[in-house]
Parts: C-alpha cells; sequence; structure tokens
C-alpha cells in the first residue's frame, strides 16, 4: 500500500460513487468502479463509453475510467486501495460478494461507515483474513448527487473528512493513503469514535420525521436545509446530540458537537446549528427526499441512531430523543427498525468489557 500509489477501486454506482470515481479520474488516478451484480443497472449506461461527467465545485469535465465491472475479482485485483461510498444497508451484501477476494494489504475505506469498519473487522475475524485494514469516515466526502445516468454534480467538499481505522495501529499506515485522495483528512483515535461522530443519523431523522407531511406534499420540492431545518428541527437535532455525546463521555471521548463539527467540515460558518446551516450555501442548495422512505431514514435510524441506542443500554446511558424517533420512524414506515439494526454483536462490542469497550473507544488494544 502506497500513498502515491495511481490506481484505486471505487465500490459502488449511486451519487457518491459516481462523483468519487469522477473526481479522482480527473485527479490523475486510474479509477476502476466495481458495483454488486444485483445493482448492475447503475453502471450499465458507462459501461461502453467509460466516461462520467463532473460538473459543479470540485475538478469538472469528461472523466475517463480504466474499467467498469460488476465482478469482484476484477475490482480487488485492480488496487490495494478500495473506496466505498453505499448505504449502509448494503454493507453486508458488498461484504458477502467481497471477502472472498480480500487479501493481506488491502485498505477497504467506508465513506462514511456508521460503524461498519467494526462489522466488516469483525467478518474478516471469523473468516480468518488478517491483513485488512478498514477505515471509515463521520460523512461522506462530497455534497453531491449524480444529474443523470452518466454524470454527477459536487456543490462542495469536505473539509477536514474524520476518519477512524480498525484496527487502530494501523492509523499511521492508512492515513497518508486516504490524504491522498481527501487532503486534510484528519485520524481519529478509533473506527469507534468516527462511527460516533457521524453527522448524518443526527440531523437527517429530525428533518425528515419533522417535515412528513411537507416532503409528501410537494415530493420533495422544497429546499430541505434552507426551508426544513427551523428552529424548532434545530431544537431535536440538538437533543439528539447532547444524548450522542452522553454517549461519548461514558466511553472517555469527547465527541465535537454538531454545529462545530458542520462547521470543520465546511459546511458553513462558525455558530450555533442554526447559524451553520443558514450559512450553508452547499446544504442550503439541496432538495428534500422525494418521498419519506428514503435512506435518510432507511439507513439513517437502523445504521445510525438504533445502534446509538443499544449502546446507550449497554453503557447505561438515557437516550429518549433517540428512541423517540426510532419509535417514529418505525411508524411512519411501517417496520420495525429496531429488528433491522446492526447489533453489537456484529460489530463485535458484545464480548468487551467496560473498560475494553473504552479501551477500543480510545484505540488503545484495538483487536
Amino acid at each position: 500500500m502506497s500513498a502515491t500509489q495511481t490506481k484505486i477501486t471505487v465500490l459502488g454506482g449511486g451519487n457518491t460513487a459516481f462523483s468519487l470515481a469522477a473526481n479522482l479520474a480527473l485527479a490523475g488516478h486510474e479509477v476502476l468502479l466495481w458495483e454488486h451484480p444485483d445493482l448492475a443497472h447503475t453502471i450499465d449506461p458507462i459501461r461502453e463509453s467509460l466516461t462520467i461527467h463532473l460538473d459543479g465545485s470540485a475538478r469538472t469535465g469528461v472523466a475517463r475510467l480504466a474499467a467498469v465491472t460488476t465482478d469482484p475479482a476484477e475490482a480487488l485485483a485492480w488496487s490495494e486501495t478500495l473506496v466505498c461510498s453505499v448505504p449502509s444497508y448494503a454493507h453486508q451484501p458488498f461484504l458477502e460478494q467481497l471477502l472472498p477476494h480480500l487479501k493481506p494489504g488491502h485498505l477497504i475505506a467506508l465513506l462514511p461507515g456508521n460503524l461498519g469498519a467494526l462489522a466488516f473487522a469483525s467478518a474478516l475475524r471469523d473468516a480468518r483474513i488478517d491483513g485488512v485494514i478498514v477505515a471509515e469516515s463521520d460523512t461522506a466526502p462530497y455534497v453531491c448527487r449524480k444529474s443523470a445516468p452518466d454524470r454527477a454534480v459536487i456543490w462542495g467538499t469536505v473539509t477536514g473528512l474524520g476518519i477512524g481505522v480498525e484496527p487502530a495501529s494501523q492509523t499511521n499506515e492508512a492515513m497518508p493513503v486516504l490524504r491522498a485522495l481527501f487532503p486534510g483528512a484528519v485520524a481519529y483515535g478509533s473506527a469507534l469514535e468516527a462511527g460516533l461522530s457521524a453527522l448524518n443519523p443526527v440531523v437527517h431523522p429530525p428533518g425528515v420525521l419533522m417535515n412528513a407531511g411537507r416532503i409528501e406534499r410537494s415530493r420533495g420540492e422544497f429546499w430541505f436545509y434552507d426551508e426544513g431545518v427551523t428552529p424548532s428541527v434545530v431544537n431535536v437535532i440538538e437533543a439528539v446530540d447532547r444524548e450522542r455525546q452522553a454517549l461519548g463521555v461514558a466511553l472517555g471521548l469527547s465527541l465535537t458537537p454538531v454545529a462545530e463539527a458542520f462547521h470543520r467540515a465546511g459546511f458553513g460558518p462558525a455558530g450555533d446549528f442554526w447559524a451553520t446551516i443558514n450559512g450553508s450555501r452547499m446544504l442550503t442548495a439541496l432538495r428534500a427526499p422525494g418521498q419519506v422512505e428514503t435512506r435518510w431514514l432507511t439507513e439513517d435510524i437502523p445504521f445510525g441512531l438504533a445502534t446509538w441506542s443499544l449502546l446507550g443500554d449497554r453503557l447505561g446511558v438515557e437516550t429518549p430523543v433517540i428512541d423517540s424517533l426510532v419509535t417514529l420512524a418505525s411508524a411512519t414506515l411501517d417496520r420495525d427498525f429496531r429488528s433491522e439494526t446492526r447489533g453489537l454483536e456484529s460489530l463485535g462490542l458484545t464480548v468487551l468489557n467496560d473498560d475494553a469497550l473504552r479501551a477500543q473507544a480510545a484505540g488503545v488494544g484495538s483487536h
């Protein structure tokens, strides 16, 4: 693994994966784009041309990829550096495809991870595969969207992307490689700290649930942050954030408050969360989801808030606002998100006593 490596494998075929593949290709990397075979339709439009048109505030132009494939063996043979930006509910089916082909020397980065790095690392241990480094970020590297089947737009690039590495002892090896792709990236002490620093679960569920009527009535034709994140919505977001920070305290972590984290990421100016959002050019440019059944609930509830709730139970930290949002989202979409959550066992955390759990969070003596 080398920070100067020019071959990169991008895993996924959605908004951020297309943006990643195009931006990295325009930066001079040789990029192979892999998508799960069940989702081959997302990459079919570029199979022949091998090109993605990139617009927006990052690099722009026609990006030519080295290859596009649904073959995991080809994808993992192409590069030791794998960057994956897919919804957390795709982590398991992706892992099932990738696991037989992962080998010592691979670095796989989940962007973001929502504690997925711990789930991947646990699966690697179970499969007795050593020498693979797993990392995850606290948010996606760009505010972006696919604007056509072969086109993407990046409205903003996250500054100081926060990344946690599992095992934490490999942080110094992984970070130069990832900083070469995401300049200014900063390291958390552990993947557990990175997962608890995720921004989406704090903001998206309150915003969607408290604007559910507006989303359904307008089919998303309103500006989510500009119009939907009002002072009362901010109150709920900040209540969720206080409970998240309490989880951090129980683990010996001082987690960055959501307003400060948004400012550090370059989303908006310093201030309280209301000021940061309203001063954000990139976020106020985002429309709301077109329907309530969006990954802003179907990902951020079971792989964000519901997991945090379980961790609260484990640590003896009360999370009433988080619990209420999980309950409300389950009722709204008529599904049991608590049964869909990524549990602590799959993260390899149930075998740890309190001291070991705090050591894991601090990146000391991790697996």
